[in-house]
């Protein structure tokens, strides 16, 4: 490398800022993996991530049905805080209307390990899911959608400002649920795959 004249670039290590206060509540891991339901609205999932602008740091939490894989919810902020994520879970409530039961897997951080988001999924009769601590594999399907976002999309053109981001992202969500194929929904979309099922059972 040396006399090539290459150099590494390290990663930025960020500070850990999902630590959960130790009266906090960690649910059960009801997923355990399996990331293929039979049918929608059964299992949803969901994370936070960080967008770098020109301005500064936005943060985006998403609700993903992982039957079609199609983002259901999601919020933009400024700041990573139970609101943050509970704002995400209402539109994917207000949109989808499911039956009680439905189960939500997530991590471990402290927005949705907060007693107010668990008050939250309790009234809508959802049940909480979470992964085990360091185990990304507890929730690739999110952070595939994650690396997609940003590395397809977000990081092929500048992002100046905050407002930008957003609009690009409100994009993205556009094409990712309307146009981008998936293996896992035989070539399709996820609205297409969903259109799909209510053709084939008959449902509206």
């Amino acid at each position: 490398m040396a006399k090539l004249g290459l150099v590494v670039t390290q990663r930025i290590a960020y500070k850990v800022t999902t630590k959960r206060k130790h009266s906090d509540a960690v649910a059960s891991n009801l997923l355990n993996q399996n990331f293929n339901p039979v049918g929608p609205n059964q299992i949803w999932a969901g994370d936070v991530t960080y967008l770098k602008t020109g301005e500064g740091w936005m943060y985006l939490a998403i609700v993903m049905d992982l039957y079609s894989r199609r983002i259901v919810g999601w919020h933009v902020d400024k700041r990573m805080t139970t609101d943050l994520v509970s704002k995400a879970m209402m539109k994917a409530y207000n949109l989808r209307q499911p039956r009680k039961g439905l189960v939500f897997h997530s991590d471990r951080g402290s927005q949705y390990t907060s007693k107010r988001y668990r008050n939250l999924l309790a009234n809508y009769g959802i049940r909480a899911s979470m992964g085990d601590v360091g185990a990304c594999w507890d929730n690739a399907v999110v952070e595939r959608f994650f690396g997609s976002l940003k590395h397809d999309w977000l990081l092929k053109v500048p992002q100046p400002t905050r407002e930008h981001m957003k609009n690009d992202v409100a994009a993205y969500m556009r094409y990712y649920n309307l146009d981008r194929l998936h293996t896992a929904n035989n070539g399709m979309s996820p609205i297409n795959y969903e259109n799909s099922l209510r053709k084939v059972s008959g449902l509206t």
